[in-house]
């Protein structure tokens, strides 16, 4: 049966709300031109999409199964069932955004920073590197910081309130594990009822009039490997027996390791990075199917 989505939007906000859509990057890429179709409106104050996702999910079956795992073993199920502890990349798999990208496109630079982005979650080049690079560009103040936050709440991948509910019902910790920045993930930390100590993720510092002056460089996530360290610490400090690693990208891939998570799930309902897919023990292109496997 097709599926049509159609909207209507402002030109600086199409990438953007596109994404809301979830329907993978990857696939809108490829899509053939008779099944997405763009018009302008009046003096191009606004522009209409429409998507006829026809063949969306066979193609994204068919093109799957030649280098990723949509569906786990017996083992995965196994593990995945009986976690001790749950940790969640934020951006593009929590939030349907880089949160970064985000108040950077807020505050004017928004197309530099993403391509420093992208390079940062390929992992071509070292975490901190991009994440200095990025904030460069732009060094948002306090005052900006407060106004994006007010402005622009975070918008949750669609399942993942009811995900986190359902592993916390059944005594599983649950964790935020990020590159972001602690002031803008403690209001989805409070959305999803995770406790704020919970929370591993970088910490923006602004001076006493409120100007910008960098970041926390003693935070876990400030370099690479930073998750994998991170991940290690959890476990080393609850002494749990068994942790999974949800996300999108090669930063959270790294949590895989010894010491670290006993699986990587990636998740690709936002963006799926094929190289990162590739690696994974399962991958998900919804958190429902997540859900639906717990017993």
């Amino acid at each position: 049966m097709a599926r049509v989505f159609s909207l209507s939007m402002h030109p600086t906000r199409f990438s953007r709300d596109l994404r809301a859509l979830q329907v993978p990057q990857l696939f809108l890429k490829n899509l053939p031109e008779n099944l997405f179709r763009l018009s302008y409106g009046s003096g191009r104050s606004y522009i209409s999409v429409t998507i006829m996702a026809t063949t969306l999910q066979p193609q994204c079956s068919k093109s799957a199964s030649h280098f990723f795992s949509t569906k786990p073993s017996n083992e995965v199920l196994e593990i995945w069932r009986n976690a001790d502890a749950v940790c969640f990349d934020v951006d593009s798999t929590v939030c349907l955004h880089e949160g970064i990208d985000e108040l950077a496109d807020f505050c004017g630079a928004g197309k530099a920073v993403s391509e420093w982005t992208n390079k940062a979650m390929s992992g071509s080049v070292p975490f901190e590197e991009a994440l200095a690079a990025r904030l460069s560009l732009f060094s948002p103040s306090l005052s900006q910081l407060q106004d994006f936050l007010e402005k622009r709440p975070p918008r949750l991948s669609p399942g993942i309130a009811e995900l986190i509910n359902k592993l916390k019902a059944s005594n599983t910790d649950v964790y935020l594990i990020s590159g972001g920045f602690r002031q803008m993930i403690k209001p989805v930390a409070l959305q999803l009822g995770i406790p704020g100590e919970n929370i591993f993720a970088n910490q923006l510092v602004f001076g006493s009039s409120g100007e910008f002056l960098g970041f926390d460089i003693t935070e876990f996530t400030s370099r690479s490997g930073g998750k994998a360290v991170a991940v290690q610490h959890i476990r080393k400090v609850h002494g749990y027996k068994s942790l999974i690693m949800i996300g999108d990208g090669a930063t959270d891939l790294e949590a895989r390791m010894p010491g670290g998570a006993d699986l990587f799930i990636c998740y690709g309902g936002v963006l799926l990075r094929e190289a990162v897919a590739a690696k994974a023990d399962w991958v998900v292109l919804s958190f429902e199917d997540l859900s639906n496997a717990l017993k």
